[in-house]
């Protein structure tokens, strides 16, 4: 245990996720040991972030601007929304330039031991956007694991009523992967997903 403002400051890099306890440690004294200019940017950015940064509007997605780029953008498919729990998974399909339609962000995943119910999440508001008649298809793109399930499910019994086409992305199988090291739940997705070789 250091004392005071050292302490202090490994305890709020502690917090971080991903962070533990000798990380903090590291990237404390890392700040002790930078220049004082470096760190004040750092503190800027840190404030300009908390100052400028918001959620969209209409998506939820972290933006800078009321509507983010992606909803402004008249080139997107607006028939098409894709549902991710997190702004980190829309910069993710980003990357593959192979979804050309809009978003709408959770904000998490229903998770009842951390007291997240649907109504701690952006669940109303894509109700409200699926009552516009132009949208054609949901794809669901939530994590594979328990909570993204159980979320998955959850918005497929909500939708399914309003006649408007759910889907969910294709899980299996990574490319690379050995079959005998695949866990039953991946192995099991992926024979499900199987298609017709051409």
């Amino acid at each position: 245990m250091y004392e005071g403002a050292i302490q202090d400051l490994i305890d709020e890099l502690g917090r971080l996720p991903g962070i533990g306890p000798k990380s903090a440690q590291r990237i404390a004294f890392h700040i002790i040991q930078s220049e004082r200019v470096d760190v004040t940017r750092l503190a800027d950015v840190l404030r300009t972030v908390k100052e400028r940064v918001k959620f969209c509007i209409e998506c939820g997605n972290i933006s800078e601007e009321d509507l983010c780029r992606i909803c402004r953008d008249p080139r997107r498919d607006n028939s098409l929304i894709c549902v991710v729990e997190e702004s980190k998974d829309v910069m993710a399909i980003e990357k593959t330039r192979e979804f050309r339609g809009k978003y709408h962000v959770l904000g998490g995943a229903i998770s009842p031991i951390d007291g997240v119910g649907p109504e701690n999440l952006r669940i109303r508001e894509l109700m409200a956007r699926l009552a516009d008649t132009n949208i054609q298809e949901l794809i669901i793109a939530t994590d594979p694991n328990l909570e993204g399930e159980a979320t998955a499910s959850y918005l497929i019994r909500q939708i399914k009523p309003l006649g408007i086409k759910v889907s969910r992305l294709a899980s299996g199988l990574p490319v690379g992967g050995d079959l005998e090291y695949a866990d039953e739940v991946t192995l099991g997705r992926a024979f499900e997903g199987r298609r017709t070789v051409e």
